[in-house]
């Protein structure tokens, strides 16, 4: 571990657990908002807004990267918990994603629990995919997301697969959370061990945007689903988080259906650590071999 994450875990240990734990969700929008603003875009990062399939996107260029209209972008589901976050406080993410994977990021802005419940957030999703299907054809995308963006980027993979209906060329998620039923062992196990996530936060989660849903429903708990057909998947989860069985079941699932997936476990890394790619080395590292992976993809698809 590099000092920079032990400080950072320890930072978010004492500070932004007891806060996560004390602030309700919706309450809790705001003090999201601030934190994010820290990942400010570089300078020379293009930001466009507009619609596709009448939903708020953000278009979000790296320095570096080429704006092509008919360039291969990545279409990526902020996270935050189905309730907090939105495309302008992922936008300096997105722009250093776009930067590491030389690619335009297509950030939504998703409806948000609990004023709309599931599957609205992943209904958005879907009507973005189909609008940049119809451009630029699926090989030309690859689909990621983080926390609950990475549910619902997993989410949209296993409905595709369900309708036969071609998918992305491959698809990536920081820390998902795939299983709705409160299952997971590592739920229990990490309880103490997350410096991040207070684990009966993730009870009102299930709560807030599912409603009366099913939590079984594979849309809404992607570990039920069936991938075959996919295209490549990459993980990335911290081996003390709560959510770190989600993940590796996640990729149980994928390889029973003969998904090449890959898997990447950041040791004692807090939730959704590569955001943290300006800061953490690890972070770089994890950014690093999702690009390696996305490349290795492109490459196998050329040949």
């Amino acid at each position: 571990m590099s000092w920079r994450l032990v400080l950072l875990v320890w930072l978010l240990r004492h500070l932004q657990k007891p806060l996560l734990a004390r602030l309700d969700p919706v309450g809790a929008r705001a003090q999201f908002e601030a934190v994010t603003s820290l990942f400010a875009a570089p300078r020379g990062t293009y930001v466009g807004k507009g619609r596709l399939g009448g939903v708020p996107v953000r278009r979000v260029v790296g320095p570096g990267v080429a704006d092509d209209p008919a360039a291969p972008v990545l279409l990526y589901a902020h996270g935050g918990a189905f309730v907090l976050g939105s495309a302008k406080s992922y936008t300096g993410f997105a722009a250093q994603i776009s930067t590491r994977l030389g690619r335009p990021v297509i950030l939504p802005d998703y409806r948000r629990a609990p004023e709309h419940r599931f599957p609205a957030a992943l209904d958005d999703l879907r009507a973005v995919w189909d609008a940049l299907d119809a451009d630029l054809g699926p090989e030309r995308i690859v689909l990621g997301g983080d926390s609950a963006g990475g549910n619902l980027a997993l989410g949209l993979l296993a409905q595709l697969c369900h309708l036969r209906i071609p998918g992305p060329a491959a698809t990536f998620a920081f820390s998902p959370f795939t299983d709705f039923r409160d299952r997971a062992g590592s739920r229990r196990r990490n309880a103490d061990a997350d410096p991040l996530l207070p684990i009966g936060r993730l009870r009102e989660v299930r709560e807030f945007y599912l409603g009366d849903a099913d939590p079984a429903d594979a849309r809404a708990s992607p570990v039920l689903a069936r991938f075959r057909g996919a295209g490549p998947v990459w993980l990335s989860v911290g081996t003390t988080e709560v959510l770190h069985d989600d993940t590796l079941q996640m990729a149980a699932r994928l390889r029973e259906d003969g998904v090449r997936t890959r898997v990447l476990e950041g040791r004692n890394a807090p939730h959704v650590w590569p955001i943290f790619g300006d800061y953490l080395p690890e972070a770089r590292t994890a950014l690093d071999d999702l690009a390696a992976f996305l490349s290795s993809v492109s490459a196998e698809a050329g040949s």
